[in-house]
């Protein structure tokens, strides 16, 4: 995964903010896990996932949210890669161009 790379979420899914969770739900067959229909994120993932927004890099993501938690700012950028890395792989982020 570059770190100039933009990604965005796909049109293939629905994601909904319920009880704390963010709960993404794959709309087209392929997309997210054949075993689990739903994937959650949970604090972390789901500050991730809001600015993965197809318009900012994975660098600008990772100097965001270095500025609002309290992290070392490599850990923040693998859990950005980490995280960014299996929702591409599930195909519930895709690359903007």
């Amino acid at each position: 995964m570059k770190s100039d790379a933009v990604y965005a979420p796909s049109d293939d899914i629905v994601a909904r903010n319920i009880e704390g969770e963010l709960i993404i739900v794959p709309l087209a067959a392929g997309v997210g896990d054949m075993e689990d229909e739903l994937f959650t994120l949970n604090e972390t993932g789901r500050a991730i996932w809001d600015e993965l927004d197809g318009k900012k890099t994975i660098t600008e993501i990772v100097q965001n949210l270095s500025v609002e938690y309290d992290g070392e700012e490599g850990e923040i950028e693998a859990d950005v890669i980490g995280i960014a890395a299996e929702l591409l792989k599930r195909r519930m982020i895709v690359a903007v161009t």
